[in-house]
């Protein structure tokens, strides 16, 4: 099995919202590879949050990567004004897209890493015939739309599926996964072949601290 180095990428989602530029520095500081970013529409998914504006003023605080989750419908028709806000890797899901390989190709060409969402209920062979065009696989372990839910476990089978068919393939596509991730979780994604971890609720309301909640998740891996 080949594997990426681990990956830690914070959700503000979990963040103090009325702190957002002291959040996003700290837990720059106390050593978050990433900063993820969910941007929700209130209709691909029940919830609203974080647009263009918001990015853009992330960017200018920070230099780790935007790791940007577009849960919008028709998210085709946005993908440029996200790369042109911030957006280092912009993630699309494949339920809302009949063009997602033209999608992938046009988020490359802007400038961005192309990488494709799936939700719970959808199969790991939605991708599949994607994966050369990808830099990252999202697998989504809770059903989008709300921060702090249970990990769904049956999710850890598509995580197999889709690391033997990279490995076979011979890619440097990376296994993200979203959703419930703790110190109980982490270490069973990564057997199952996961290389990149969104954690929100581990991180910002540890008790120990942002660097503790961090080391703990690169520890168990």
């Amino acid at each position: 099995m080949q594997r990426n180095e681990i990956i830690v990428s914070a959700s503000i989602l979990a963040s103090d919202f009325m702190r957002m530029g002291e959040e996003v520095q700290a837990v720059a500081a106390s050593g978050t590879d990433w900063i993820h970013v969910d941007v929700m529409d209130g209709v691909f998914v029940p919830n609203l949050t974080l647009g263009f504006p918001f990015i853009e003023g992330i960017r200018k605080i920070t230099t780790l990567p935007l790791d940007v989750h577009l849960m919008i419908v028709q998210p085709e028709k946005h993908i440029e004004r996200f790369i042109e806000a911030g957006a280092d890797i912009l993630t699309v899901h494949c339920e809302n897209n009949p063009n997602i390989h033209s999608t992938l190709l046009n988020i490359r060409k802007m400038g961005a890493s192309p990488a494709i969402a799936l939700n719970p209920g959808t199969p790991a062979e939605m991708v599949e015939p994607l994966l050369p065009f990808l830099d990252m696989v999202l697998v989504m372990t809770v059903n989008p739309g709300f921060g702090g839910q249970e990990f769904i476990p049956e999710m850890l089978e598509k995580m197999r599926k889709i690391r033997k068919w990279i490995d076979e393939k011979q890619l440097n596509v990376r296994i993200q996964v979203d959703g419930g991730i703790n110190h109980e979780t982490a270490g069973q994604c990564f057997a199952a072949g996961a290389d990149t971890f969104v954690a929100g609720t581990s991180i910002f309301r540890n008790s120990n601290g942002y660097a503790a909640g961090i080391r703990e998740l690169k520890n168990l891996c």
